[in-house]
C-alpha cells in the first residue's frame, strides 16, 4: 500500500513538471510580440526626406556670432548639382572671403556637409531655412542659437 501511494505522489510530481513547455511556449510568442514591436519603431522614413521632400536648392542668409566682432554676414547657395558658394563677410573687418565646393547629404537626406577646401560645416536642412549644427552635427543650444539659422532669400 505505500509503494501505491508513493507511486501515485511520483506521478502528481512529474505531471506537475509538464507545464514547462506550455510556459515555453507563451515565453516564445510575448518575445516574438516585442521583437516585432521594437522593429516597427526603429524603421526609418527613407521616402520623405528633407533632400527629395524640400526646395531647398537656392541662396540662405544670416548673420552668425563672432567671438570678436559684431557679426559674419553668412550667404550660402545651394545648387541642384550639390555645389555651394558661401561667402562670408566679417562685419566692421572689411575682411570677405567666397568658398565654392560641393556639398553631401547625410543622415538620410535630412542634413548637408560642405565639402570644401577649409570647410566642413553641417546644416540641418528645413523648410526655407538651414541650421547650422556644431563641430559633433548636433544642434546648437543656448540663448543665441536662433543665430544660427540661415534663412531663403
Amino acid at each position: 500500500m505505500k509503494k501505491l501511494i508513493y507511486f501515485a505522489l511520483t506521478a502528481v510530481a512529474f505531471s506537475a513538471c509538464n507545464n514547462p513547455s506550455q510556459q515555453k511556449v507563451e515565453t516564445t510568442e510575448s518575445i516574438s510580440s516585442v521583437d516585432t514591436t521594437t522593429s516597427s519603431t526603429t524603421a526609418v522614413d527613407t521616402v520623405h526626406t528633407s533632400q527629395n521632400s524640400l526646395d531647398w536648392a537656392g541662396t540662405y542668409e544670416a548673420t552668425i556670432p563672432c567671438a570678436d566682432c559684431p557679426g559674419i554676414k553668412t550667404s550660402l547657395q545651394l545648387n541642384n548639382d550639390g555645389t555651394f558658394v558661401l561667402q562670408s563677410e566679417y562685419l566692421e573687418r572689411k575682411n570677405k572671403f567666397e568658398e565654392k565646393g560641393n556639398f553631401a547629404w547625410i543622415n538620410h537626406g535630412s542634413t548637408i556637409q560642405l565639402q570644401g577646401k577649409e570647410n566642413k560645416t553641417q546644416y540641418k536642412v528645413g523648410e526655407n531655412k538651414l541650421i547650422q549644427l556644431d563641430m559633433e552635427g548636433k544642434e546648437i543650444t543656448g540663448e543665441h542659437a536662433d543665430l544660427y539659422t540661415l534663412h531663403k532669400k
